[in-house]
């Protein structure tokens, strides 16, 4: 039995190969707050556990002390954490271990080694990855961040060192921007991750945001997956991904599986995980960081695997099982990663209102329809998928992410993918 330890979109799609991809079923545990008692998550899965009111709405699925308690009551085996809240938090990863439940993700010395930028950085550079020019370490204050600076040569990146998700991160061009860029992102970082040390990096100008997926056993396998090209982004935040990138030569990509296979090896890595890079128009890639979890964008490395299901092979690997021999053959001898097939676009669906600054559209949703290959009319070969967490009825809350689902298309070719994209939009 699994219980789910997230919501919406992700609770859903996790749920999906518990009921398809076992000779039995695998039962599902849902959990949900006071604000999701009606959301399609908790009515689709086989059992369901409230786990708390609070204001906010987010407090409930960060309290790790009762979703383990929730897992207990209902003699769950593992705990699945999705993404966002508690995937890449390592108290709650061994919390679930201590209560004698599998983590399906990562151990928690990967979870933590990654987790923190500085650290994750160091290791990167002694796995032999490429990272960004910059002071090893946090900056003290912004005498030394000037003084890293002034090293490495403007414009520069301040980043939050326990960040993600593009919170506490500024770019500088000069002393001045980077007084400022230094105490907005140290608040900004104390605010969301309770930790306001900094990194000053080398800004990497026009840069393609690519990351490699992998994916690793206890028996020492890594497979890497067709990059995504990231680069559409909002305020840091991704909007529109693909896979492959148009950008990479196939030495640039070979190197890339390279630097990320031997960056999960030296963490013991096991489960899915992604490790991101910035790659500028001479091919010149650094390492970003890894995030220890299931990607929000891994619809279209599934679909470019040929419908491979990554839930189902981190599930499994949770369960002890090996990789398959046959996709563990196919990145070994495609120098390292495996060969895409077709082309997939993934566009991110929020409910936002343009004319109020993209502010999240709440209330309910009275319109809602999916597309579908049998009801829209795409080109021949264009297959579609939406990953979906709303039903036409259901209410858009004010204290949830406002993305609603995922519209995900694949063709043989780039072009067939997109323009199929825009019909369907």
């Amino acid at each position: 039995k699994l219980l789910i330890a997230n919501r919406g979109e992700i609770a859903r799609r996790i749920a999906r190969p518990c009921r398809s991809s076992y000779a039995s079923p695998l039962p599902c545990v849902a959990v949900y707050s006071s604000h999701d008692a009606r959301s399609p998550h908790v009515s689709d899965a086989d059992f369901s556990e409230w786990i708390g009111h609070t204001t906010d709405g987010t407090g409930a699925y960060l309290d790790a002390a009762a979703l383990v308690a929730a897992a207990d009551f209902h003699g769950c085996d593992a705990v699945h954490p999705g993404y966002g809240f508690l995937a890449e938090n390592v108290d709650f990863c061994r919390r679930v271990e201590k209560a004698g439940m599998a983590f399906v993700g990562p151990p928690a010395g990967a979870i933590a080694s990654m987790g923190d930028k500085v650290e994750s950085k160091r290791i990167a550079e002694v796995a032999g990855c490429n990272v960004i020019p910059g002071h090893v370490g946090v900056v003290e204050d912004l005498h030394e961040a000037i003084t890293v600076a002034h090293a490495i040569g403007y414009p520069v990146m301040v980043k939050a060192s326990a960040g993600g998700g593009g919170k506490g991160m500024r770019i500088a061009h000069d002393d001045i921007s980077l007084e400022e860029a230094f105490q907005l992102s140290s608040s900004e970082a104390a605010t969301y991750f309770n930790d306001g040390r900094l990194l000053v990096e080398k800004y990497v100008e026009r840069p393609h945001h690519i990351e490699i997926q992998v994916l690793a056993d206890a028996f020492g396998n890594v497979v890497c997956f067709p990059e995504r090209e990231c680069s559409i982004q909002r305020r840091n935040q991704k909007v529109i991904e693909e896979s492959p990138s148009v950008l990479l030569l196939p030495d640039t990509r070979t190197e890339m599986a390279r630097q990320a296979a031997a960056l999960a090896r030296a963490v013991d890595y096991r489960s899915a995980g992604t490790v991101e890079m910035l790659c500028d128009a001479e091919q010149n890639f650094y390492f970003l960081e890894m995030n220890t979890r299931l990607q929000v964008e891994h619809p279209v490395t599934e679909m470019v695997s040929r419908d491979l299901d990554l839930v189902r092979c981190m599930l499994d690997v949770a369960a002890g099982r090996e990789l398959p021999r046959d996709m563990v053959r196919a990145c070994e001898d495609n120098g390292g990663i495996l060969p895409p097939n077709g082309h997939a676009v993934e566009a991110r669906i929020y409910a936002e209102n343009p004319f109020q600054g993209f502010l999240p559209s709440t209330g309910p949703l009275v319109k809602y329809e999916e597309p579908s290959t049998e009801t829209a009319q795409v080109r021949e070969g264009v297959t579609i998928r939406v990953d979906s967490g709303v039903l036409e009825g259901s209410d858009i809350s004010m204290h949830y992410d406002p993305m609603i689902s995922k519209l995900i298309t694949h063709g043989p070719t780039r072009e067939d993918a997109i323009d199929g994209k825009f019909m369907l939009i």
